[in-house]
């Protein structure tokens, strides 16, 4: 049953924002919204869904808001191109609603016809199998404009119960084996067959981009995991006719000598280590197994230290932005955690670390899931925040932009206003 009906009229809370923040494109601010909130696809909107034309569900390693596995899009598409990373959500939890119009998707706000969009198409490589006999999808998955490898889909900081504290890795882990048949450890030189299978795809993809859950087996805490994504990048890098090539890896926060050999034995070209909150005592408490093997001051040292390696502009760290206000200790008010966020954020740029943030979704395997994230006004303020610290210290973002990612309004940012005047 059709849920929306097709009216438009002023005085959304969408436009109220859009008129608030005349210097953030429209679609930006929309998009930053609906990841917020997340989305329900009405049964006319899932009956739109063409498996051989468009990417399902299934093979990320986050589960969705509502915990649910089930046979609907990816994510969405704006018109401009811009990607909508976004979860399926409980109606309850007032999501926007994807139904269609004219037989069309279109985004809906309480009924209003904002935004059509698209889902994303599946890529020529859906369809086919690996030399094992298992679904390629299962092995490098698809967003628009990227290639993604999941290569290990546990934690290892869950062993003891320290595992981060927004995270569903292993709840996923369980369904996606059980449900998906997904393998929990990928064979590297089968994941570079399917990319070489994916490529053949002439002009679709841009990057190629890497991460697992932490392994901290090895000689030294997390060798293990280093030794596994070097083998990885080799079988991948042998697709390519130079020695780098464009590519992204978000891994542990490593030693200098094991950053130097990610970069000296692959192509790997940008490294990300995300933080997940700029703040000591938050992280702390959100990310105790980081805390435990690692530290924050430790954390932010080996960024720094990444940069002499990848250099600026390719070093970043992501923030999951809102659980720096949850719970009974997190920031007072959100002026509050912009002004302390932002700082650390500037200490870090000033010595050539880009922070990105994703809008936090709280899904109902975690500790964090029964709270709510941040309003829509703080999000455009911490995105515009960021971008500003990008301008001031003249670090591009490129390898974590739209065309590589699209899963930070802030890096949208970059998109249409010039990162800086020469």
């Amino acid at each position: 049953m059709t849920l929306a009906l097709a009216r438009k009229f002023p005085g959304t809370p969408l436009e109220d924002a859009v008129r608030r923040y005349p210097d953030v494109p429209r679609l930006i601010i929309l998009k930053t919204d609906v990841q917020r909130r997340g989305v329900h696809y009405t049964e006319e909107a899932v009956s739109y869904l063409d498996p051989e034309k468009h990417q399902t569900t299934g093979t990320h390693i986050f589960g969705a808001r509502d915990g649910v596995i089930a046979l609907r899009p990816e994510s969405l598409l704006l018109r401009d191109g811009t990607s909508i990373i976004t979860t399926p959500t409980p109606l309850e939890e007032n999501p926007y609603v994807v139904d269609l119009r004219d037989g069309r998707p279109w985004l809906f706000d309480a009924g209003v016809a904002l935004e059509e969009v698209d889902y994303w198409p599946a890529p020529a490589f859906y369809g086919k199998d690996s030399s094992s006999g298992v679904p390629m999808k299962n092995i490098v998955s698809a967003r628009p404009q990227r290639l993604n490898i999941f290569p290990y889909r546990y934690c290892t900081f869950w062993n003891n119960g320290k595992g981060c504290a927004f995270c569903d890795i292993v709840t996923q882990l369980k369904k996606g084996s059980k449900e998906l048949k997904i393998p929990a450890r990928l064979d590297p030189v089968e994941v570079g067959a399917v990319i070489g299978e994916a490529l053949k795809e002439e002009g679709r993809f841009s990057t190629v981009f890497l991460t697992s859950g932490s392994i901290i087996g090895g000689s030294r805490p997390f060798d293990d995991e280093i030794d596994y994504y070097i083998a990885i990048l080799k079988e991948v890098g042998k697709n390519f006719r130079t020695p780098k090539f464009p590519s992204q890896l978000i891994g542990t926060a490593f030693e200098k000598e094991q950053l130097k050999r990610l970069y000296a034995e692959t192509g790997l070209t940008s490294y990300t280590s995300d933080i997940e909150v700029l703040n000591e005592e938050l992280f702390n408490q959100h990310c105790p197994g980081k805390a435990e093997w690692i530290g924050y001051r430790e954390w932010k040292k080996r960024l720094v230290d990444a940069v002499e390696i990848f250099g600026p502009g390719r070093v970043n760290t992501g923030l999951v932005a809102g659980i720096e206000l949850a719970g009974p200790h997190g920031f007072r008010s959100e002026d509050e955690a912009l002004e302390r966020t932002l700082a650390e954020a500037e200490d870090l740029a000033r010595q050539g670390v880009s922070t990105v943030l994703i809008v936090w979704s709280p899904r109902p395997d975690t500790a964090l899931g029964a709270y709510k994230n941040a309003s829509l006004d703080y999000y455009i303020r911490l995105a515009r925040g960021l971008h500003a610290l990008r301008v001031k210290y003249r670090l591009p973002i490129e390898h974590d932009s739209y065309r590589n990612c699209g899963n930070h309004p802030d890096t949208d940012l970059s998109r249409l206003l010039p990162l800086w005047e020469e």
